[in-house]
């Protein structure tokens, strides 16, 4: 049974022209670095809520994307950010990237909150859960 997701982002990001490949659309690499975008823009807004916590940080574990229609220069991307009900050391986030009215691609990538010392998974900060619920 899937859980409900949760907008939490949203990131308008310019197509360059050197996205694009010798095919003539944009490669499928930079489609996980338009997701990425929102999601430092996200984890970043989330720092600013709850602080730094010593010592801990997050990892991407897995990343998916699939790949609905070409991209091609110019234009810009709507990227949209949402997270599933978190567990208990992961969240599972999911990306839907738009250009005029369309969906263009959709993807996933699981973060995984980590004790940098040990490099082994930690639990969600308290502050991190309340503000994915």
């Amino acid at each position: 049974m899937a859980s409900a997701r949760k907008l939490v982002h949203s990131v308008s990001v310019p197509i360059r022209w050197g996205d694009m490949d010798a095919q003539g659309h944009v490669n499928n690499t930079i489609y996980f670095r338009y997701m990425e975008q929102a999601r430092i823009e996200w984890l970043e807004s989330v720092r600013e809520r709850i602080g730094d916590v010593e010592g801990q940080g997050c990892v991407i574990v897995n990343a998916s994307c699939t790949f609905l229609l070409p991209l091609c220069y110019p234009g810009a991307i709507d990227v949209r950010m949402f997270v599933d009900a978190p567990g208990r050391s992961s969240l599972d986030s999911h990306y839907e990237l738009w250009m005029s009215d369309r969906k263009y691609a959709e993807g996933s990538a699981r973060i995984v909150w980590i004790d940098q010392r040990t490099q082994r998974s930690a639990p969600l900060p308290e502050r991190l859960l309340e503000i994915c619920a």
